[in-house]
């Protein structure tokens, strides 16, 4: 969930000095800064087993996961967003003057939940499309074993890709590795293993 701070209007560096001082993290969009709240059982235990994936997946090759506690500046936009993964191949290049901003994603992935799924598929993925690096947008769902996958065949062609159920596995094009659903989303019960009891 994000909640609008009050101001609008911010500058970069007062949304970067106001994140310095921040207990809790905020998103930039455009001058606005969105207060994010904190995820729930499930997005956690999802998110961790998908990085858990990610790192294991990815050892001895060029590319590092990174969890939600990096930023990406989408520069064609001026948002600041916190993804809940993403992967880079080869040089993390970083915003000028940080070591916790990232620019050059290959792979990012959303966790979606009831509150941020329309905003995740909808407005947020519109941005992230901007981003020239990015070859890959993975969507897990937090109330269903369903995961959703847009590959970057070419500038302007992706292909769009949906895995279901536990048995499935998930074939990340981009970075040549396969994660399985069964260990995305162990540790989750949801409706459908609740029904299948």
């Amino acid at each position: 969930m994000i909640q609008s701070i009050e101001k609008k209007n911010f500058t970069r560096a007062e949304y970067l000095a106001r994140e310095e001082e921040a207990e809790h993290k905020s998103e930039y969009h455009n001058g606005e800064i969105l207060a994010m709240s904190g995820g729930s059982l499930y997005h956690n235990i999802i998110s961790v087993n998908f990085v858990t994936g990610l790192k294991n997946g990815l050892k001895g090759k060029t590319c590092r996961p990174f969890n939600s506690d990096m930023k990406l500046e989408i520069a064609s936009a001026n948002h600041y967003v916190y993804p809940d993964a993403m992967v880079v191949c080869g040089k993390v290049q970083l915003s000028e003057g940080r070591n916790d901003m990232l620019l050059n994603p290959s792979l990012i992935a959303e966790v979606l939940s009831p509150s941020t799924m329309a905003y995740d598929r909808g407005d947020k993925f519109r941005k992230y499309l901007t981003i020239s690096t990015l070859l890959e947008y993975v969507m897990i769902f937090q109330e269903e074993y369903r995961v959703e996958v847009y590959f970057r065949e070419s500038s302007s062609r992706w292909i769009f890709s949906v895995y279901e159920g536990l048995e499935a596995v998930v074939n990340l094009a981009s970075i040549d590795l396969k994660i399985s659903m069964a260990d995305i989303y162990e540790g989750v019960e949801n409706e459908e293993s609740e029904d299948s009891q």
